[in-house]
């Protein structure tokens, strides 16, 4: 008879692409029963938009059945989507039950970034997932235009608490519940920056999974309160596809890596004009300045949004092109790239989560060589060259097989780091003097590299870093 043990074994060969995991390891299987020749038991995911659910199945299920004895495969699929690390400050009562809170950002306005935020959002929404929508453009709210007449209203529901509205499944709050749609708000940044406290202290969001917050354009009073009292896991920045576009969203992009939010992806908006008759695309403006960002500052693109006329017929009607289930080619878009940001939230929440047990205090450049030392006190040193033969990027390992790529023979006996940047709370990148700058080397991963290193987890600490002579602060500070 097929025991326990054989199955999980078997099924230790089913990877997570995103994770780089077997579905044992990461915890996924669960309730597993055997029956005779029956074996079922649940794969439970970090989101249940996972865009490879399928592969997994048919991939657990192959593995299964080449087992003895085994005569049918039952596979339940479920997810459960992962908290984010936490914060280092208190996180405002109103976000105690909230998983993941992500902000949507932009340089400049005009971009279509509520657009974008209330798609996703919705977009999520649609796959099951517990999903909020916080408009923090307090100036300029969009947000209950875009949705429409409330299915339930919010409002207060006792000294200091309030509730948010909700549509089609949404929950969402807006200065626009509060205002005209003509009304004006004549405020000075504190006032505003009061309002976006208490939008994330005192609305009774309750068990969310993702909770968007729609940031104004620019790097202002809000977005540095939302940094600084927000738990922020990470941030999606929107752009479109025009230099000047491009280069004014990498500003709002820095102020995220400045303050240690994890850079989820970049989504090219109006990224080219769709054709509602035969969907041919043409681009009307440039195209591809987006993708290229995202490639020069090595972060994720998720994807573009065509310049698509149900776009503005959706929005103006109250109904997001992506509420009805449409299969118009921005609906398609904005579906792929909502896969795409749940893909993210869970690869960021595992390294940030398996980081945890080992920060980095110290790390020094040197002549042939870099130190770290970590929380624990442990001193590692690695020689430099060995540690850029040891880029884990996907120019240099085969992603699916871990094979190298890298040709030893084309790294110079004297290459060594230019430049270390930290990438949000669980990795470094290396900035190379052979040019390479592709390699984000996860703190578990760096720890990995030394056999001397300890692997007992130390006290969790939140410690600065130093870079070349500089010490890098928690909060950006230098």
């Amino acid at each position: 008879m097929t025991t326990a043990d054989q199955v999980l074994d078997a099924l230790r060969a089913v990877k997570d692409p995103d994770l780089g995991r077997d579905i044992v390891a990461l915890g996924f299987v669960k309730n597993l029963a055997i029956a005779g020749g029956r074996v079922a038991f649940d794969v439970e995911l970090t989101t249940p938009a996972c865009p490879v659910k399928d592969r997994l199945r048919e991939q657990a299920r192959a593995a299964v059945m080449t087992l003895p004895g085994v005569s049918e495969v039952a596979i339940n699929m479920t997810a459960q989507v992962r908290h984010a690390a936490a914060h280092a400050g208190q996180t405002p009562d109103g976000l105690s039950r909230v998983k993941n809170v992500i902000a949507v950002a932009s340089g400049k306005g005009g971009v279509g970034k509520s657009t974008v935020a209330t798609n996703l959002a919705l977009a999520l929404a649609r796959t099951g997932a517990r999903v909020g929508l916080m408009d923090a453009d307090v100036y300029g709210p969009s947000v209950p235009t875009m949705l429409g007449p409330a299915d339930e209203a919010g409002g207060a529901k006792g000294e200091g608490v309030f509730a948010p509205a909700q549509k089609l499944g949404l929950k969402f709050i807006s200065m626009g519940l509060f205002t005209g749609a003509d009304t004006p708000v004549i405020w000075r940044g504190p006032m505003a920056s009061k309002l976006i406290q208490q939008f994330l202290g005192q609305v009774e969001w309750g068990e969310l999974d993702y909770l968007f917050i729609d940031l104004p354009p620019g790097t202002g009073d809000v977005q540095l309160t939302l940094t600084q009292v927000a738990p922020l896991m990470g941030a999606v920045i929107v752009t479109t596809p025009q230099e000047v576009a491009v280069g004014i969203t990498i500003r709002g992009l820095r102020m995220f890596e400045k303050v240690r939010v994890p850079i989820l992806g970049i989504v090219e908006n109006m990224s080219m004009f769709v054709c509602p008759h035969c969907e041919q695309a043409t681009p009307l403006f440039s195209h591809g300045g987006g993708r290229t960002a995202a490639t020069e500052l090595q972060v994720p693109f998720l994807g573009e949004v065509p310049l698509d006329p149900a776009i503005v017929v959706a929005g103006d009607a109250g109904r997001p092109v992506v509420s009805d289930g449409a299969t118009t080619p921005a609906a398609r878009a904005f579906t792929a790239i909502a896969e795409r940001l749940a893909q993210q939230v869970s690869i960021v929440n595992d390294a940030t989560a398996r980081a945890a047990r080992f920060q980095p205090e110290e790390v020094q450049v040197t002549e042939g060589a870099v130190l770290v030392r970590w929380s624990d006190g442990h001193v590692s040193r690695f020689a430099s060259r060995a540690l850029r033969l040891a880029c884990p990027c996907a120019l240099c390992v085969e992603e699916l097989t871990g094979a190298p790529r890298l040709d030893p023979a084309t790294v110079p006996a004297d290459v060594q780091p230019n430049e270390v940047r930290p990438v949000g709370r669980y990795a470094f990148q290396f900035l190379w003097s052979d040019g390479h700058t592709t390699g984000i080397y996860s703190f578990d991963t760096l720890r990995g590299l030394d056999p001397a290193a300890p692997r007992e987890k130390p006290a969790p600490r939140r410690l600065p870093v130093l870079d070349g002579g500089r010490t890098a602060r928690p909060g950006g500070q230098s």
